[in-house]
């Protein structure tokens, strides 16, 4: 089964290169210059030219796609290839987490609407029972457990991380 890897970006310059959402903790074992990746939607399999850091942004570019015309027209593409074998058990693809309910103890607090991937730590947005967002930091001490088969995560939020503003 394929796992998104990035989503595609504006496009940066003129000769194809994205700017890129990372959707993989390993962005540098997982898009790797020379390999080719499927697609969604499916626009044709693509071969990873370059894979380049500027400031906090990942830059890709492709061997199929050679100027901004035509990186402008598959913008929003998700980037698709096989998650290795060795990957952790306890690890969870950030798409997964989307729709999860919240829980802190045995009440729920919300669902989550999306995750942000951070260079220091991912974010969390949670629609909260009450109709504000939060971000919640994902991190062990706050998101201590995490259980895709039941639709849950449960959160021990440090003071005042669910007030709203």
């Amino acid at each position: 089964m394929d796992t998104v890897f990035a989503r595609l970006g504006k496009p940066h310059g003129i000769r194809g290169e994205f700017t890129v959402e990372v959707r993989t903790d390993r962005p540098d074992e997982r898009l790797v210059p020379g390999r080719t990746y499927s697609t969604d939607p499916d626009i044709g399999s693509l071969t990873l030219k370059t894979a380049r850091w500027h400031r906090d942004r990942l830059l890709l570019s492709f061997e199929e796609i050679t100027d901004r015309t035509r990186a402008e027209e598959v913008r929003n593409t998700l980037i698709l290839g096989e998650a290795a074998e060795e990957d952790e058990d306890d690890a969870w693809y950030l798409d997964d987490l989307v729709d999860l309910d919240v829980y802190e103890g045995e009440t729920k607090v919300g669902t989550i609407t999306d995750v942000t991937n951070g260079v220091a730590q991912d974010l969390l947005h949670m629609e909260h029972v009450d109709g504000h967002e939060v971000l919640i930091p994902f991190v062990t001490a706050i998101v201590p457990e995490v259980d895709l088969e039941a639709g849950r995560i449960v959160v021990t939020p440090p003071a005042g991380l669910f007030d709203a503003e």
